[in-house]
């Protein structure tokens, strides 16, 4: 009789390989740790502390009201599509029509859509780093080949044109970055990208991904998207969304707009995952672009003064090697320093060790750059109130002076 072997997992090995977010898992700790009673004030998550403007909600009730509750088209209803396809050419200069856009369940669906519809097996994809945590698992869940590309801090965290031009192979299928940056809030210049632009367009078969979900929460002068350069325009996927600029991250609407041969790509694809997102949201979603974005600046002010806020409060801390973000609302200082130190309990041996440290003893949620590819640095979330921040860093640099 034959005998009848138990495999060791019933999991396909792409789950089994792929890592948990680092900052889901840091935010689950910092819960458990405050359903235990503990005041825990909790910096890792990318999320607005602000409610969503008032004319966004409005429009979801009225959506309500009006039973404006079945399925809509795939890529979402036709006047949102125009909307966004509008914006883009009115303010990021993109040669795109309603055709070319595909609103997906959150941002993080129109980059996984891309990249499925993108990357073959043993095809390498270029990230640069610091880079956000889920573009090496989606690469690998498509098996791809991440090849990574790394921004020094002293460079402001910016991959320069010369390293991206090294790390091009024959294999090379696309390039992915954000701008502004999660975790860095690095915002790459007009003459920057164009520099990355003139290198790309020489390969005419790699595709630019570019991030863009953290557009209007940039305190440079200037926004530009490399989508606009003629050379690269028709092998750009540009992805947007609603939840960092409008707070509304729950209500899980993003885009991308793409040559239209990748739009219909995507659209194929998000057929078989989740059809179209939510049409209520869908209506929130086109209020917000089509209206005032006055909320949206008072909130872009907002983050702009906490992150000089938290830069002053860690000047006097010259053990802790900051910079000055450009957008988003992160600060991503490197914390080598600490590696080795101990107080006496707890031993220091890296970035990871040092959240928990401070998790464990000052209550300070955060994450290690390990999952965003810099194992030196620790993300500091700077979405949250004044006296968080202000009490936050207290806590943190009383910790850290306990370490010898």
């Amino acid at each position: 009789m034959a005998t009848l072997t138990i495999p060791k997992t019933i999991l396909s090995q792409r789950v089994v390989e792929l890592h948990e977010s680092q900052t889901l898992e840091m935010a689950a700790k910092a819960r458990s740790l405050k359903a235990q009673g503990y005041d825990v004030i909790n910096l890792t998550l990318g999320e607005p502390d602000f409610n969503t403007p008032e004319h966004i909600k409005e429009a979801a009730k009225q959506a309500i009201d009006e039973n404006f509750s079945f399925y809509t088209p795939v890529p979402a209803i036709m006047e949102l599509r125009e909307a966004i396809a509008y914006k883009l050419r009115r303010d990021n200069q993109l040669d795109v029509k309603a055709e070319n856009v595909v609103v997906c369940t959150g941002a993080k669906q129109a980059l996984i859509n891309t990249i499925l519809a993108l990357i073959n097996p043993g095809d390498e994809v270029i990230v640069f780093a610091p880079y956000w945590v889920s573009y090496i698992p989606m690469i690998q869940l498509a098996q791809g080949i991440p090849i990574v590309v790394e921004g020094k801090i002293e460079n402001g965290f910016k991959v320069l044109p010369q390293d991206l031009q090294k790390a091009i192979t024959a294999k090379t299928k696309a390039i992915i970055y954000s701008s502004p940056s999660n975790p860095t809030g690095t915002v790459y210049s007009k003459s920057e990208l164009k520099e990355f632009a003139e290198i790309i367009a020489s390969y005419e078969n790699i595709y630019i991904i570019a991030d863009e979900i953290y557009e209007y929460i940039n305190f440079e002068d200037e926004y530009w998207s490399i989508g606009a350069f003629e050379n690269v325009k028709n092998r750009t996927i540009t992805v947007n969304g609603f939840s960092k600029s409008f707070a509304m991250t729950g209500w899980r609407v993003g885009y991308l707009a793409a040559p239209k041969e990748i739009a219909d790509a995507c659209i194929k694809i998000q057929g078989q995952f989740t059809s179209a997102t939510c049409s209520i949201a869908q209506k929130a979603a086109l209020a917000a672009i089509t209206g005032d974005l006055s909320a949206t600046q008072i909130m872009k002010n907002a983050y702009l003064r906490r992150r000089d806020l938290v830069l002053s409060l860690l000047k006097d801390t010259p053990t802790i090697n900051t910079y000055i973000p450009q957008g988003a609302f992160y600060l991503f200082p490197d914390v080598s320093y600490y590696f080795g130190k101990s107080d006496g309990k707890s031993t220091i041996r890296n970035a990871y060790d040092l959240c928990m440290y401070l998790l464990n003893e000052a209550y300070v949620a955060l994450v290690d750059g390990e999952g965003f590819g810099a194992s030196n640095c620790i993300r500091i979330s700077f979405a949250a109130a004044d006296e968080k921040l202000i009490e936050g860093i207290r806590r943190i640099k009383e910790a850290l002076n306990r370490l010898q």
